[in-house]
């Protein structure tokens, strides 16, 4: 699992979505201000078990900062709010060629549970949590504070 976390002043999601007689309809599922915006990666290979560590290290991670300036504040101390949005070309895998493959993303049957689990257990916890649509033509706009972004892979986690 690949998490992609980024400190934001704000941040949004717009769906699109296109009808059969070429319609377009533009509608904002998410949106917040002050916190996480985390782009996810489910692969074939993660697990509830795994989600449940990536949620934990998401939620600890002190990467705002206090009234020293030093990056010493987590999400809660801060009363920040999350943006979570699924995002499968995280597991691609560009080891061989240009194109990328995508064959270790997790498919939609089993991607999906993992990532409604992540948003549930974020909600549990206390925080404000909106979404974007699993599967979705999604725009996402951001204010990175810092910038700051930092991945977080599974396969780091101790």
């Amino acid at each position: 699992m690949r998490f992609v976390i980024q400190r934001v002043l704000d941040a949004a999601v717009t769906i699109i979505e296109t009808d059969d007689q070429g319609n377009r309809n533009e509608y904002i599922s998410g949106k917040i201000g002050k916190g996480f915006m985390v782009l996810c990666g489910i692969m074939d290979t993660d697990t509830m078990e795994i989600s449940n560590k990536m949620v934990s290290k998401l939620l600890s991670m002190r990467i705002f900062e206090d009234e020293n300036g030093k990056t010493n504040l987590d999400l809660k101390s801060v009363s920040g709010e999350l943006l979570i949005v699924s995002q499968f070309t995280l597991c691609a895998d560009v080891s061989h060629g240009n194109r990328p493959s995508f064959i270790n993303a997790a498919r939609p049957e089993k991607a999906i549970p993992i990532y409604e689990h992540i948003i549930e257990e974020c909600r549990r916890a206390g925080f404000k949590t909106e979404t974007g649509v699993f599967g979705a033509d999604m725009k996402v706009d951001l204010t990175n504070d810092g910038p700051f972004t930092i991945i977080l892979d599974s396969d780091d986690l101790k």
